[in-house]
């Protein structure tokens, strides 16, 4: 096996790359050793071009392997890895989103990245496919302007920027402040993945400076590698528009494009004029099958007039100033009562419905991923199906995009949600893009903070996000605008979501169609999108100013009790036998931890009846509680007393009653009705020692 290493420090830890022959079909490859995690990049362009295709298709799959954490897959029929993911989806966005802008986008070869996960420490894996990606690249020959560098940051035990950090901290959700995950390149920001516990916009500005200072030292340790390493790239020629259909174009379409583009909010203008330029160009040619060429010239017009109006005359397509939101629209509850919980959110021809679920712990997700085994109660599902955009599409299968801008939408919101010994239920939330014209991820999570309030969640703060956008020159030649929609989004050079409360960020995603964007305009831009999400939120709470102050009557109701751990198996009982009883008889769920809490989830009366059950069948008698219980056996030496469905005690004959007693048959008898104090517990031998006398010393008179 052919070998070669390069190494360098990044975050405190070494950094390894490794060449050798291992998949030396494909065109560019590498693995990257942090820690004892490492991943496999490959990367391949087809050889030939692909015919009829209007864009570039690159593909990205980050591949888990159970292999990679020493573990079998946890599936009793199912040994091996299925389909991605929700992680393994997310980690493949997040290559694809830093990959992307910096192709050129008039390749019509295929182009495709795996990283393979080989294994696995508590370094995260993430992190290190993006730089195994733009490695492989780097020293492959496809054509690709890289190398970028990614990095994981924040503030996470202590109040000191870490780069990095090991898998304990950045998953302690109550402990950190700031969690970034940043991708860039020449000192510009072309990718970010964030949750914050309400942090200010300064910080997080901060913290991209300190986080591109790493990325430079990947930037450089990889160009050295590549001037190395690297193959001679391949030349794709870019195919020319002819002259026939320049000339078609600025005759009959040129002239109407700024009026259909700046025609107010919506895109039937320039929709229908799009349409009328298919036609000219499908009735010039009708030889042809393959216009891609001439729809990229109606696209790169549009987006040179949308740029060109937007810097020189602070013109929008649909006439708002650059930091004006569209009308707004929030409706909390008032559709059905069976719900338990819902919101409505329009910003202006975005529509998105949020509906509540609350459940019980044992309705909790159960995630049993390659590097964890966990449990997840705050769930967010995002819905697009095709009529959201007016048209024609699949629908019922979740795309990466809907997994993608549910979790976003989820980790906004997570970091506002009361804790699990405040509000126990298992909460799910699932948002229906019901109209599309820009973010209606952000749009989503507006909605769902009014799900939240309608349906009783003692949310900390409302949240509301907001997508900020770039017509971009160069660094004094730009302009930021605030909720971006229609052409804005399609033509814009940055997608920059930003969700939080009143007093700061708690979810950040960029995208971006340039290279990247320097970080003092992402800093203008946060604090530009701090004033819309302020006029959001204010709107919300002229809706519903908080949270109400009872669940659904149709939610189900949790009730809870702390028992010695040492009772778990007695409430369980053999086979599960007893837990399944206490079920049926009352009707409600129950779930115990292995800490001893129990959580009794159902409606009407039925928790209240389930733990009563098991308050009784654990209850733990103390010396001095004087109580009545039934006589269930005499013996000669005293008599047993039932205190509760699952305890007894013994009274000895000496403590019938204040006088010598001869026979205990005379004075008791099975059934009878006694007083009694509790005088001695052994909790290792399980009895109880009772006596009548203390309880009531004339209980039984001498005859």
């Amino acid at each position: 096996m052919q070998k070669k290493e390069y190494s360098v420090e990044i975050g405190g830890k070494t950094l390894t790359a490794i060449f050798t022959d291992l998949a030396e079909q494909a065109h560019g490859s590498v693995m990257l050793k942090y820690g004892e995690t490492i991943v496999l990049a490959t990367t391949c362009m087809s050889h030939d071009k692909q015919k009829g295709l209007g864009f570039f298709n690159l593909t990205v799959d980050y591949v888990e392997r159970f292999y990679a954490a020493g573990k079998i897959s946890g599936s009793r029929f199912v040994k091996r890895e299925g389909k991605p993911s929700e992680d393994a989806i997310l980690a493949s966005r997040v290559i694809d989103r830093t990959l992307r802008p910096l192709f050129e986008q008039s390749i019509r070869h295929a182009v495709q990245v795996i990283v393979t996960v080989i294994s696995v420490d508590d370094n995260d894996p993430t992190i290190l496919a993006v730089n195994a990606a733009s490695l492989a690249l780097a020293v492959s020959n496809i054509p690709w302007n890289g190398p970028i560098g990614c990095v994981r940051i924040g503030k996470y035990d202590t109040d000191t920027l870490q780069i990095n950090p090991s898998q304990k901290l950045r998953e302690n959700d109550d402990q950190y402040k700031f969690d970034l995950t940043v991708c860039g390149k020449d000192g510009n920001i072309n990718m970010i993945e964030a949750s914050a516990h309400q942090t200010d916009e300064k910080e997080l500005e901060d913290a991209l400076s300190k986080a591109s200072e790493e990325i430079t030292k990947l930037e450089n340790f990889q160009k050295k590698i590549a001037i190395d390493l690297g193959k001679e790239k391949r030349v794709i020629d870019r195919e020319k528009i002819s002259d026939t259909s320049v000339k078609l174009f600025n005759e009959n379409i040129l002239p109407k494009m700024a009026d259909a583009i700046f025609s107010g909010a919506g895109k039937t203008k320039i929709d229908n004029l799009h349409t009328e330029w298919n036609n000219l160009v499908a009735e010039k040619y009708p030889e042809r099958e393959d216009f891609a060429i001439e729809d990229n010239l109606f696209d790169d017009t549009e987006n040179d007039i949308l740029h060109e109006k937007a810097i020189n005359e602070n013109k929008r397509a649909d006439g708002r100033a650059m930091d004006e939101l569209r009308d707004l629209y929030a409706q909390a509850g008032g559709i059905s009562s069976v719900l338990h919980g819902s919101g409505i959110f329009y910003r202006g021809g975005t529509h998105v419905l949020s509906v509540l679920t609350l459940g019980g712990p044992e309705d909790r997700h159960m995630v049993d991923g390659m590097q964890t085994k966990t449990e997840k109660r705050f769930m967010h599902h995002y819905n697009f199906p095709p009529y959201s955009g007016g048209e024609v599409g699949r629908a019922g299968f979740t795309n990466r995009r809907e997994v993608g801008h549910g979790a976003l939408a989820e980790k906004a919101l997570a970091m506002v949600l009361p804790a699990v010994e405040d509000f126990p239920y298992t909460i799910r939330v699932v948002s229906e893009s019901m109209a599309s014209n820009g973010s209606t991820s952000q749009a989503s999570i507006c909605a769902s903070t009014l799900a939240l309030m309608d349906g009783g969640v003692p949310i900390k703060a409302p949240v509301a996000g907001i997508a900020m956008g770039l017509m971009y020159k160069n660094d004094t030649s730009y302009k930021i605008l605030t909720d971006i929609q229609g052409p804005e989004d399609h033509h814009g050079d940055m997608d920059f979501k930003i969700a939080g409360t009143k007093e700061g960020v708690t979810a950040i995603q960029l995208d971006v169609k340039v290279e990247g964007v320097p970080i003092k305009i992402l800093g203008e831009a946060m604090i530009q999108s701090k004033a819309a999400r302020v006029a959001i939120i204010d709107r919300i709470e002229k809706e519903i100013p908080s949270p109400r102050p009872d669940i659904s009557a149709n939610a189900p109701k949790i009730l809870i009790i702390k028992i010695n751990p040492d009772q778990i198996g007695l409430v369980i009982g053999g086979g599960g036998k007893t837990i399944k009883e206490i079920k049926e008889r009352s009707g409600a769920e129950i779930t115990i931890e292995d800490d001893g809490t129990v959580y009794f989830t159902g409606k009407g009366i039925s928790a209240q009846e389930a733990r009563a059950i098991v308050l009784d069948m654990t209850r733990e008698f103390r010396v001095g509680e004087i109580l009545k219980g039934e006589i269930v056996k005499v013996a000669d030496f005293g008599a047993f007393v039932k205190l509760n469905a699952s305890t007894d005690g013994m009274v000895h004959i000496s403590e019938i009653a204040p006088w010598r007693v001869e026979r205990v048959i005379d004075i008791i008898k099975e059934g009878m009705i006694v007083p009694v104090k509790v005088i001695s517990v052994d909790r290792e031998k399980g009895r109880i020692g009772l006596s009548i006398k203390e309880a009531d010393k004339d209980f039984f008179k001498k005859s």
